[in-house]
């Protein structure tokens, strides 16, 4: 069977980032104690995203930011920043597609906004296909690294760049994981470099 050209980078992707870890001398990011994130929530390097948490959202500004918003191309591959259990997939409103992962020590990740659309339109007919990774259903175990969605924008996020928004909860709640995120894609960023003046391929 012939993959979409998205699945084949994501396989390449994938076993680049498995080599960081070998050749990274600088420890996770880390939360707290117990847990760490090892990856990056999106494969490759072409991402952006700033501390946009708690800035006011919805058109009364009631509602407040619980993440980060990751921007990135459509359909890039999004994984899972540790090892978990899959506890949700599927579609609500305001987040649209969407993976959520169960951690160590009361930890959670949420994954919202994942693609909705077939490759290169905004038509909202991609289903599951090509908003989750093969095999990732509820109940699942995930090691980190491992590919669970596409980059999109679904959900709420209809008029917004493609992008992931990215929570981290502790017990329910929300804590801010900008800190994390920067660090972790400054590290995986030092592994691209090395394999560029490597000339690995």
């Amino acid at each position: 069977m012939i993959l979409p050209v998205h699945k084949w980078m994501a396989v390449a992707l994938a076993a680049v980032v498995t080599l960081s870890i070998t050749v990274s001398t600088a420890a996770p990011a880390s939360a707290d104690e117990g847990f760490e994130f090892i990856y990056f929530p999106h494969q490759g390097i072409d991402s952006e995203f700033s501390n946009d948490w708690g800035r006011p959202r919805g058109d009364d500004g009631e509602r407040t930011h619980k993440g980060n918003d990751i921007f990135a191309p459509k359909l890039t591959p999004v994984v899972a920043v540790a090892d978990g259990f899959v506890t949700f997939v599927g579609t609500t409103k305001r987040p649209g597609n969407q993976v959520r992962i169960r951690h160590a020590n009361g930890y959670e990740t949420f994954y919202f906004h994942l693609n909705n659309d077939t490759p290169e339109t905004d038509d909202n007919r991609g289903g599951a296909e090509y908003a989750y990774a093969p095999g990732i259903e509820k109940g699942v175990f995930v090691e980190a690294g491992t590919v669970i969605g596409y980059v999109g924008d679904s959900g709420n996020a209809e008029k917004t760049p493609s992008h992931t928004h990215f929570e981290l909860r502790r017990r329910g709640v929300a804590q801010n994981p900008y800190k994390y995120l920067r660090a972790t894609l400054a590290r995986q960023k030092r592994v691209y470099d090395l394999f560029a003046r490597l000339d690995i391929s």
